[in-house]
């Protein structure tokens, strides 16, 4: 499982014109999920989000989770995370996990990280989307749970 993590001021996601998600403070993450995976990645990931200290102190350092620092999530599921373009200018995308696969899994992630506390707002798995966001800092993670 891999997740883009960007800290952002505000963000959105609209799917035939109509917004389906939207924060105003926390992390979009850009989900993409592989054929290995399992609940196991879900809440490791789910967990590492919650916690991860990407939020300033007072010193300026990061040192501080959402959880202290406050905001919400919007997750966007992402297959093109597992894209390879290795050979050839098409990508390949056989590395990412079905839709019967991946929806599932996707839905226990946003789920996870509601256990944790976290407000999750979400695109609409599958459709095409919109996702506009202002890169807090910026800062983006990679993260991946294998």
């Amino acid at each position: 499982m891999k997740v883009v993590l960007q800290r952002s001021k505000a963000a959105t996601v609209t799917v035939d014109g109509k917004v389906t998600g939207a924060i105003d403070n926390g992390y979009v993450l850009l989900v993409g999920i592989t054929h290995e995976d399992t609940q196991e990645d879900v809440d490791y990931l789910a967990k590492k989000i919650a916690n991860l200290r990407l939020w300033e102190d007072t010193d300026g350092k990061m040192n501080h989770s959402i959880l202290e620092h406050g905001g919400a999530i919007l997750s966007v599921s992402q297959f093109t995370l597992y894209g390879d373009a290795k050979k050839g200018n098409r990508p390949s995308f056989t590395n990412a996990a079905r839709p019967e696969v991946a929806q599932p899994l996707w839905q226990a992630f946003n789920e996870a990280l509601r256990s944790h506390g976290l407000q999750v707002e979400t695109g609409i798995f599958g459709a095409m989307m919109d996702v506009a966001l202002t890169n807090d800092g910026p800062v983006t993670i990679l993260l991946e749970s294998k």
